[in-house]
């Protein structure tokens, strides 16, 4: 599947989506790949959250994953469709897969993530 063109990346295989002052995050497709048929996904909490903080976690069927806050903010909205159909986040990864949105005050942190050519050569 192919990541939207406007996607950072952390070394922990999420990405990130920035929209005005909104950020979007889900794990990449090398991820849900890694992690085979994903059976839960355990959505964060709504509130002020660390970098690097982990926030929930994702289960499959060979593994379970922490997802981390890839930059500060506040948590706004959790994509509630995953509880019923988790398995969106290997089906749409980049879109209905999103995990959550942050709303964010530093946009130097979004751009201090890595751009696609970066992450592809970390997941080679």
């Amino acid at each position: 599947m192919t990541a939207p063109d406007n996607c950072r990346y952390t070394p922990d295989h999420e990405w990130v989506r920035l929209d005005g002052d909104i950020a979007t995050i889900g794990i990449t497709d090398h991820a849900q790949e890694e992690l085979s048929d994903v059976v839960f996904v355990e959505l964060p909490d709504l509130g002020d959250v660390d970098k690097a903080s982990p926030v929930g976690v994702v289960e499959s069927v060979k593994a379970a994953s922490d997802i981390y806050a890839p930059i500060a903010g506040e948590i706004v909205e959790v994509n509630t469709e995953l509880v019923t159909d988790p398995s969106k986040v290997n089906s749409e990864p980049f879109e209905g897969g999103w995990i959550f949105k942050m709303k964010i005050d530093d946009t130097s942190q979004y751009d201090a993530l890595m751009d696609a050519t970066s992450y592809t050569s970390v997941v080679r």
